[in-house]
Parts: structure tokens; C-alpha cells; sequence
């Protein structure tokens, strides 16, 4: 069931590319004509723990993966999966015949990594975000989905919240007119910081430990990639250190002095975004609000703003988003709402339906990077004072 029936531009190229990854597949695991489910292998069991893949019809989990045996029980209870490993390598080694694709959901500096030895052993991936942490990473996942022709999916909640859903019907249609100006952003306090029990695994510092806030840009700009498409092709960006906390400059393996950061992106389309991250600050969340010419809408904030939107020619009035999650967007197992604003299920969906009908996610590789790449280029323009820097593109 594919969640994006509306024929939008997007669903548009991911329907007229799948003749030709339908071609492309010829290496890769298909389920016409051998069997009905697509099967799933989990690695990470952090995040990775808390999905729906195996509530879809088509799917089900048939290996899992952790470095940590606490971690492996718990991906095991979650998707009643006996098949459990202690590392990737091991479970590509010893059961690859066992399973058509890959959610990898393990650190973010390994997304890169474990992405391409999936791929390479012939596997589907869905990702969590980021794609990559640098720009030659994410060339390099590019490269191989278009090489092997596999499904590759980014995980990105933003994409499937329910505000950002509506603001995409709304584009769709018109509502907004010329969509000029969005803002969109991602607050997540103490992330990264000393104190922060994310941060410190076991008495050693686990990635997060002074994390550039740049290079986890994707629940900011999934709010406008996953509205209307556009790519930032331009960026200036500042960075501050707010917090005594947060292991600043050469305390932390990404020689990064910035916990909060926030930029201004010149879009393709001649439009302005600004967007940001920051894990030094009292608010939390992502949020987006799109301004339009004929139309403005505007999600929830942590300053207590409402959900609203405006008409030029009219005052405020509520926005009333429905509960997507209720309809048949979704297979019935799968209408409950899920993490993350309800985009859990709907992304565990998607990824599977992608397989199933031989297409393009709607959170492609070219999508995934473009909600990547401008964050990458972003934390180059902080750490160079706020230079205005060019973001390549990656699409075809």
C-alpha cells in the first residue's frame, strides 16, 4: 500500500523511476514470483527497537543485531525474532539468506559504513538519520544505490508528522501560492553534553559526546524537503557555545565548538529557509511554519504557540490537521498512533511497500541527501564564521 496515493511531483518520479529500478534490481532481492514477505534484519537496539516493520502484512523480522547482549534481548522480545547476532558482520556472514533487507539503526558516524556493507552484500537498507556525516560519504551511498539499484531509505520522522503531511497536501494543491519563506527546526536540550547519559556508554564517550549540531540537520529540513521538494543550494550559518556542559573544541572527536547552531539557506526555487539545530537551549522539538503568498500555516512551538494558519485576506484560525494515522494510509495492524508524531508506522510502511512494488521510497537517496548535505555545509560555514558556501547537489 503505498502511503503517497496523490500524484505529486515526488510520488511522480518515484513511480516513473521504478521501471528502472525494477531493471536495476536484477541483483537485488525481489519478491515477485518467490515469496510474499519482505524479510527484515534490525541492527541497533537502541532506536532501532521501537518500529513497526513487522506490524506491516508484507514484512517480517527474521534477524537481529547488537554489539551489546542487553540490546540484542531487548531487539528480540520487540520483534519476536529467536535469530539474534552479535555484530552486523556476523549476521551478513552467517545468515545474509535469511533476510532481503537491513534497518540500520546503529551510531550515526557508522550510518555510512554499515549502509554500503549491507548494500554490498545485496540488501535493501533503510537507514536512521543522518545518511552520512560528510559529503564524500554520502557520494558515496549515491553511487551504490544507483550501481546496484536496492531500495535506500531514510528513516526521517519529520517526513511523515502529521503537520507536515498536511503543509505537503496543502503545497500540493496550491493552497500556500508562491511557498517564499519557512522556518524550520530541531531543539533536543543536553544532547551531547557531559551530564547527558546519552552522551557516556559504560564509562567512555559514546558519539553523541559533543556532537556538531549541523550534522544532525535532517528533523529541521525534512519540514521543507518533505513539503515542497526544494533543495538548499546556498547556506550561511552561526554557531555558539552556550553551556559549560557541552564538550567544547578538542574535547570532543569532531573538533566541534558549537552547541546550538543556526542558518539561512537560499533554496533552488529562489526561496528563503532558515533552519536550525540546537542542544543548549530551554525548548524542545522540531517545528516547522511555511509562509506562503496566498496562505501561512504555522505548527506548534515550544513557546506555546498554537497550530494556525492565516489567509492574507483573513485573521487567524486553527489548523486542523487530521490524525492521519486512522485512515488507510495505513494497513489496519499498522493505525495506531506511533512515535515521533506518527510518522513511526508510516515510515516503517513505506519502506516496505518501496520493496514490495519495485519503487522508489518517497524518502530516497536523493531526497535523504538533500535533508543531509545543506547541514554538512552548514557546520563548514560556522566554523568559518557565517561564510556563504555553496551545497553541491546530489540528485540526478
Amino acid at each position: 500500500m503505498s502511503n503517497q496515493r496523490a500524484p505529486t511531483r515526488r510520488r511522480f518520479l518515484g513511480v516513473a523511476g521504478a521501471s528502472m529500478l525494477a531493471t536495476r534490481m536484477g541483483t537485488a532481492p525481489s519478491l515477485r514470483g518467490r515469496r510474499a514477505k519482505v524479510r527484515l534484519a534490525v541492527a541497533g537496539g537502541g532506536f532501532g527497537a521501537s518500529h513497526h516493520w513487522h506490524e506491516h502484512p508484507d514484512c517480517e523480522v527474521t534477524a537481529v543485531t547488537d554489539l551489546v547482549e542487553e540490546r540484542r534481548q531487548r531487539l528480540s522480545r520487540a520483534y519476536r525474532c529467536d535469530r539474534v547476532f552479535p555484530s552486523l558482520e556476523d549476521m551478513l556472514d552467517r545468515a545474509r539468506d535469511t533476510f532481503d533487507a537491513v534497518a540500520v539503526f546503529t551510531d550515526a558516524p557508522s550510518h555510512c559504513t554499515h549502509t554500503l556493507m549491507c548494500m554490498e552484500a545485496g540488501k535493501h537498507v533503510t537507514s536512521a538519520c543522518p545518511v552520512a556525516l560528510t559529503l564524500e560519504d554520502c557520494a558515496k551511498i549515491k553511487a551504490t544505490q544507483e550501481r546496484t539499484g536496492l531500495v535506500y531509505m531514510m528513516h526521517e520522522s519529520s517526513w511523515y508528522r502529521q503537520p507536515c503531511i498536511a503543509a505537503r497536501e496543502l503545497y500540493r494543491d496550491g493552497a500556500f501560492g508562491r511557498l517564499a519563506y519557512s522556518e524550520v527546526e530541531y531543539f533536543h536540550p543536553g544532547i551531547g553534553t557531559r551530564t547527558n547519559p546519552l552522551s557516556r556508554w559504560r564509562g567512555t564517550n559514546s558519539w553523541r559526546w559533543g556532537f556538531p549540531p549541523m550534522l544532525y540537520p535532517t528533523h529541521s529540513l525534512g519540514l521543507l524537503v518533505g513539503v515542497t521538494g526544494e533543495r538548499i543550494v546556498r547556506v550561511s550559518c552561526l554557531g555558539q557555545k552556550v553551556g559549560d556542559d557541552f564538550p567544547g573544541g578538542g574535547d570532543n572527536a569532531y573538533d566541534n565548538p558549537f552547541d546550538n547552531e543556526m542558518a539561512l539557506g537560499h533554496t533552488n526555487r529562489g526561496n528563503i529557509c532558515r533552519f536550525g539545530v540546537c542542544w543548549q537551549i530551554a525548548a524542545h522539538g522540531e517545528r516547522g511554519q511555511w509562509l506562503g503568498e496566498k496562505l501561512s500555516c504555522f505548527m506548534p512551538g515550544s513557546a506555546g504557540q498554537p497550530q494556525a494558519r492565516r489567509g492574507v485576506d483573513g485573521g487567524w484560525e486553527p489548523w486542523d490537521v487530521p490524525d492521519y494515522w486512522r485512515t488507510d494510509r495505513l494497513p489496519e495492524p499498522m493505525r495506531h498512533d506511533s512515535g515521533h508524531g506518527g510518522s513511526a508506522a508510516f515510515l516503517s510502511c513505506e519502506f516496505v511497500d518501496a520493496i514490495v512494488q519495485q519503487r522508489r521510497p518517497t524518502c530516497d537517496v536523493y531526497e535523504s541527501i538533500a535533508m543531509t548535505a545543506p547541514g554538512i555545509v552548514a557546520h563548514r560555514s560556522a566554523l568559518q564564521g557565517g561564510a556563504l558556501l555553496d551545497v553541491p547537489s546530489f540528485d540526478p
